[in-house]
């Protein structure tokens, strides 16, 4: 799905309201981390920061869907490996 109409001058204007949308949002930014690697959250933030004021609710939509894992106490952050 076509998610560039969100965006303007590479910052996302507005999170789309259909789940297929969204899906298709949150496909791209998780293609913001690397596997293997170990974030902490002013990382995570600065990376979501750079696409969206609003950086914590991607942070919390990443993680709600799984394609973000986070320990217990929200210091580590890493990208979940694809559940098919």
């Amino acid at each position: 799905m076509d998610i560039t109409g969100f965006f303007k001058d590479s910052r996302l204007q507005v999170i789309p309201r259909k789940q297929k949308a969204k899906e298709a949002l949150f496909e791209a930014l998780i293609d913001r981390f690397e596997f293997g690697r170990d974030y902490s959250e002013k990382e995570v933030n600065e990376v979501l920061a750079a696409v969206y004021d609003d950086y914590a609710i991607l942070r919390r939509y990443l993680v709600d869907t799984g394609r973000l894992g986070r320990d217990p106490y929200g210091q580590h952050y890493w990208r979940a490996e694809k559940k098919d």
